[in-house]
């Protein structure tokens, strides 16, 4: 196995381990431990987390170390808030000079993301459940909102990835293509109201009060 593809299977066997809450906010990532357990040098282990480190998953610590994120609900629910406000307003811009192509390049998007939802890939279906705001931004040509966006989501996105259900997750590309439908016959007032409601389901079905079982990180990763 080449060095790539050993890292590539620590960052999914630790990403598994953590959306399947197998390993508890906050656990702390020793290297060591890691290189044991996956049977790799320390340089490999360092690789994958920082890895996950870009996607959020974990946050590294100067001279403590590696953790997994223990993103608050509080700080999810003021993303949330200023998505709202931001999503609004871009919302509104988009089914004032829609076009059949971005229609047509959303349409896309919603198709590969109930794709990810039936074949249960959950890193995948959050990235893309995600990607549909950024996306929107982007089809619009405005890189400073889509990078906005890109931040605010990646704030919450191992909430959203550690705590939205299957049906939840189904349910937002369900309300993503709704949302399309609105743009596309431009009624600016639904389509507005439908981005809303969205963003307001999306946290509410955020089971926040789900117990995590272990801190252990070979028991997590058995």
């Amino acid at each position: 196995m080449d060095s790539s593809t050993a890292t590539r299977s620590i960052v999914d066997a630790m990403t598994k381990a953590i959306v399947e809450h197998r390993l508890h906010p906050g656990t702390k990532l020793a290297e060591q431990k890691l290189a044991d357990h996956f049977g790799v040098s320390r340089t490999l282990v360092r690789q994958a987390l920082f890895q996950l480190a870009q996607k959020r998953l974990i946050r590294m610590e100067p001279a403590r170390g590696a953790f997994v994120a223990t993103p608050s609900s509080e700080e999810a629910r003021q993303v949330f808030a200023v998505r709202r406000m931001l999503e609004a307003e871009m919302t509104r811009n988009f089914v004032r000079h829609v076009t059949p192509a971005q229609i047509k390049a959303l349409k896309e998007h919603v198709a590969k993301e109930k794709a990810a939802v039936s074949s249960g890939d959950v890193p995948g279906r959050t990235d893309l459940l995600g990607d549909f705001h950024v996306r929107m931004a982007e089809l619009m040509n405005n890189q400073v909102l889509a990078q906005m966006l890109g931040e605010l989501i990646s704030r919450c996105a191992l909430i959203t990835l550690m705590y939205q259900s299957t049906h939840a997750a189904e349910h937002s590309a369900e309300e993503h293509a709704e949302i399309i439908k609105a743009i596309a016959a431009k009624d600016e007032k639904l389509a507005v109201r439908l981005m809303d409601e969205h963003l307001r389901h999306v946290e509410e079905n955020l089971t926040l009060d789900r117990k995590v079982p272990s801190n252990d990180i070979a028991m997590a990763l058995a």
